[in-house]
């Protein structure tokens, strides 16, 4: 049985990473498309204003790490050409840790939507999905994401999946810029956003601290197990191994 008052949710607030989208996808896929293209995207690019602040917001960053003694990939901006080698092996620095700092994730989205486009790229979520979805929207629930990989990519990927464009259910994108998912401040911001009380929401991730922080400000949250068996039904602690059991018809 499952730890959550169905009779007062009126959001669904997703992760992606584990939870509707296989963790291999991210990492396996995304993750290294993203850093084999960086240098070559940035240097097709460097005019764009848009692009040439997030190689502001990276340089930045990079300072920020530098002070907190992280030790990340010496920056050369004594030409042109050094400071856009500097922003891709700083960038490539960054996936390789799994950062979530904003202007990567932000580049990366940008770097997607060329895969995406071309058709290198194609969005992957579990098979369960679809059809909650589908379920949630019967119910007329209010069906959001929040992840740590920016909207644009977030869009991308529902919108490109073998089952379909899924962008359709979805109501509303969060991604880093409402802050980190696992300070209770981030979900009340999207509370607020979404015009419900924090405990109207359910919020499913795979990740324990996202889960207590959201419940810090009020909304039901589940952890989402997906490791075990999918079809397994949720344990005693109320962990789920999909979303079939969850707010069924």
């Amino acid at each position: 049985m499952l730890l959550i008052d169905a009779s007062q949710i009126r959001v669904v607030l997703l992760d992606i990473e584990g939870t509707t989208t296989p963790v291999d996808f991210v990492y396996k896929t995304l993750f290294p498309y993203a850093r084999h293209k960086l240098e070559s995207f940035l240097q097709e690019h460097a005019q764009y204003p848009e692009i040439q602040s997030l190689i502001q917001d990276l340089h930045a960053q990079h300072d920020m790490d530098l002070r907190q003694g992280l030790e990340p990939p010496r920056w050369l901006d004594d030409s042109k050409e050094a400071g856009l080698r500097s922003s891709a092996v700083y960038g490539q620095w960054l996936i390789g840790r799994d950062s979530k700092c904003t202007p990567l994730k932000a580049l990366q989205g940008k770097i997607w939507q060329q895969g995406y486009t071309g058709g290198e790229l194609r969005g992957e979520v579990f098979p369960d999905v679809p059809v909650a979805f589908e379920r949630w929207r019967r119910q007329r629930k209010t069906m959001c994401i929040y992840s740590s990989g920016s909207v644009l990519a977030q869009q991308l990927l529902f919108r490109t999946t073998k089952a379909g464009d899924l962008t359709s259910y979805i109501d509303a994108f969060f991604d880093t810029r409402v802050g980190s998912k696992t300070d209770g401040k981030s979900y009340k911001k999207i509370a607020a956003s979404c015009s419900f009380a924090p405990h109207e929401f359910l919020f499913i991730s795979d990740a324990a601290k996202e889960i207590e922080a959201a419940q810090s400000v009020g909304m039901q949250a589940i952890l989402c197990d997906r490791n075990s068996e999918a079809g397994s039904p949720p344990n005693a602690s109320g962990v789920i191994r999909g979303f079939d059991g969850v707010l069924p018809d």
